[in-house]
Protein backbone atom coordinates (compact mmCIF):
# COMPACT_ATOMS: atom_id res chain seq x y z
CA UNK A 1 0.00 0.00 0.00
CA UNK A 2 3.26 2.26 0.55
CA UNK A 3 4.45 1.76 -2.17
CA UNK A 4 1.48 2.41 -4.40
CA UNK A 5 0.90 5.92 -2.13
CA UNK A 6 4.41 6.87 -2.95
CA UNK A 7 3.85 6.09 -6.44
CA UNK A 8 0.82 7.86 -7.02
CA UNK A 9 2.74 11.06 -5.04
CA UNK A 10 5.36 10.66 -7.84
CA UNK A 11 3.14 10.38 -11.00
CA UNK A 12 1.77 13.71 -9.53
CA UNK A 13 4.90 15.70 -8.83
CA UNK A 14 6.19 14.36 -12.46
CA UNK A 15 2.82 15.59 -14.30
CA UNK A 16 2.72 18.83 -12.21
CA UNK A 17 6.28 19.49 -13.51
CA UNK A 18 5.21 19.10 -16.92
CA UNK A 19 2.32 20.87 -16.70
CA UNK A 20 4.24 23.92 -15.12
CA UNK A 21 6.78 23.41 -18.26
CA UNK A 22 4.23 23.31 -20.54
CA UNK A 23 2.16 26.63 -19.64
CA UNK A 24 6.07 28.15 -19.38
CA UNK A 25 6.48 27.53 -23.10
CA UNK A 26 3.44 28.01 -24.26
CA UNK A 27 3.42 31.97 -22.41
CA UNK A 28 7.02 32.08 -23.51
CA UNK A 29 5.60 31.09 -27.35
CA UNK A 30 3.29 33.79 -27.38
CA UNK A 31 5.47 36.17 -26.41
CA UNK A 32 7.84 35.29 -28.89
CA UNK A 33 5.06 35.66 -31.67
CA UNK A 34 3.44 38.74 -30.12
CA UNK A 35 6.89 40.23 -30.54
CA UNK A 36 7.75 39.30 -33.93
CA UNK A 37 4.59 40.77 -35.05
CA UNK A 38 4.84 44.36 -33.09
CA UNK A 39 8.61 44.72 -34.21
CA UNK A 40 7.82 43.98 -37.68
CA UNK A 41 5.10 46.53 -37.64
CA UNK A 42 7.08 49.21 -36.12
CA UNK A 43 10.00 48.65 -38.31
CA UNK A 44 7.25 48.57 -41.77
CA UNK A 45 5.59 52.21 -39.96
CA UNK A 46 8.29 53.47 -39.71
CA UNK A 47 9.64 52.52 -43.09
CA UNK A 48 6.50 53.99 -44.53
CA UNK A 49 6.96 56.89 -42.41
CA UNK A 50 10.48 58.00 -43.69
CA UNK A 51 9.17 57.22 -47.35
CA UNK A 52 6.13 59.53 -46.31
CA UNK A 53 8.60 62.19 -44.90
CA UNK A 54 10.77 62.00 -48.15
CA UNK A 55 7.51 62.89 -50.07
CA UNK A 56 6.64 65.76 -48.10
CA UNK A 57 10.33 67.54 -48.09
CA UNK A 58 10.26 66.99 -51.94
CA UNK A 59 6.66 68.23 -52.55
CA UNK A 60 7.77 71.09 -50.40
CA UNK A 61 10.99 72.00 -52.32
CA UNK A 62 8.24 71.97 -55.43
CA UNK A 63 5.53 74.16 -53.78
CA UNK A 64 5.13 74.94 -50.13
CA UNK A 65 1.94 75.92 -50.17
CA UNK A 66 0.68 73.90 -52.81
CA UNK A 67 -1.80 71.08 -53.28
CA UNK A 68 0.81 68.26 -53.42
CA UNK A 69 2.46 69.73 -50.08
CA UNK A 70 -0.21 70.11 -48.12
CA UNK A 71 -1.38 66.31 -49.35
CA UNK A 72 2.10 65.00 -49.09
CA UNK A 73 2.19 67.03 -45.44
CA UNK A 74 -1.08 65.28 -44.11
CA UNK A 75 -0.21 61.65 -45.55
CA UNK A 76 3.08 62.27 -43.89
CA UNK A 77 1.24 63.49 -40.76
CA UNK A 78 -1.23 59.78 -40.64
CA UNK A 79 1.77 57.71 -41.15
CA UNK A 80 3.35 59.59 -38.33
CA UNK A 81 0.28 58.61 -35.99
CA UNK A 82 0.60 55.12 -37.35
CA UNK A 83 4.39 54.80 -36.10
CA UNK A 84 3.69 56.30 -33.34
CA UNK A 85 1.30 53.55 -32.14
CA UNK A 86 3.57 51.11 -33.07
CA UNK A 87 6.05 52.68 -31.09
CA UNK A 88 3.73 52.29 -28.40
CA UNK A 89 3.40 48.73 -28.79
CA UNK A 90 7.43 47.89 -29.00
CA UNK A 91 7.20 49.61 -25.81
CA UNK A 92 4.34 47.77 -23.87
CA UNK A 93 6.06 44.33 -25.16
CA UNK A 94 9.87 45.23 -24.31
CA UNK A 95 11.61 45.56 -21.25
CA UNK A 96 14.73 45.12 -23.08
CA UNK A 97 15.95 49.08 -22.60
CA UNK A 98 18.48 49.29 -25.48
CA UNK A 99 15.34 47.77 -27.92
CA UNK A 100 12.99 50.52 -26.82
CA UNK A 101 15.82 53.21 -27.14
CA UNK A 102 16.80 52.12 -30.66
CA UNK A 103 13.05 52.28 -31.48
CA UNK A 104 12.55 55.84 -30.40
CA UNK A 105 15.56 56.85 -32.12
CA UNK A 106 14.47 55.18 -35.69
CA UNK A 107 10.96 57.57 -35.01
CA UNK A 108 13.00 60.76 -33.65
CA UNK A 109 15.34 60.24 -37.06
CA UNK A 110 12.44 59.67 -39.10
CA UNK A 111 11.13 62.56 -37.45
CA UNK A 112 14.23 65.10 -38.33
CA UNK A 113 13.81 63.79 -42.41
CA UNK A 114 10.92 66.96 -43.80
CA UNK A 115 13.11 69.48 -41.31
CA UNK A 116 16.20 69.61 -43.22
CA UNK A 117 17.46 72.89 -45.24
CA UNK A 118 18.50 71.21 -48.77
CA UNK A 119 18.82 68.32 -50.68
CA UNK A 120 21.99 66.93 -48.70
CA UNK A 121 20.74 67.69 -45.38
CA UNK A 122 17.29 65.81 -46.15
CA UNK A 123 19.85 62.82 -48.14
CA UNK A 124 21.62 62.64 -44.83
CA UNK A 125 18.80 62.34 -42.35
CA UNK A 126 17.11 59.88 -44.69
CA UNK A 127 20.55 57.58 -44.08
CA UNK A 128 20.65 58.03 -40.73
CA UNK A 129 16.41 57.27 -40.30
CA UNK A 130 17.76 54.28 -42.07
CA UNK A 131 20.74 53.35 -40.02
CA UNK A 132 18.56 53.79 -37.08
CA UNK A 133 15.77 51.36 -38.17
CA UNK A 134 18.60 48.99 -39.38
CA UNK A 135 19.44 49.53 -35.66
CA UNK A 136 16.32 48.45 -34.45
CA UNK A 137 15.87 45.14 -35.73
CA UNK A 138 19.09 44.22 -35.10
CA UNK A 139 18.83 44.87 -31.56
CA UNK A 140 15.37 43.32 -31.18
CA UNK A 141 15.79 40.30 -33.35
CA UNK A 142 17.65 38.25 -30.65
CA UNK A 143 14.30 38.61 -28.33
CA UNK A 144 12.32 37.06 -31.33
CA UNK A 145 14.77 33.63 -32.15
Amino acid sequence: MAGTLLGSLMTYVLQRRVAVRGEAFARSEALRRERMTTYSTFAEAVEDYRHGQAERWYSGQEDPGGEAYIAARDEAHRRRTAARQALYRVRLLTDDPRVNAAAERAYACTWEISNARDQSGRDARDAEARRAIEEFVTRAAPLVR
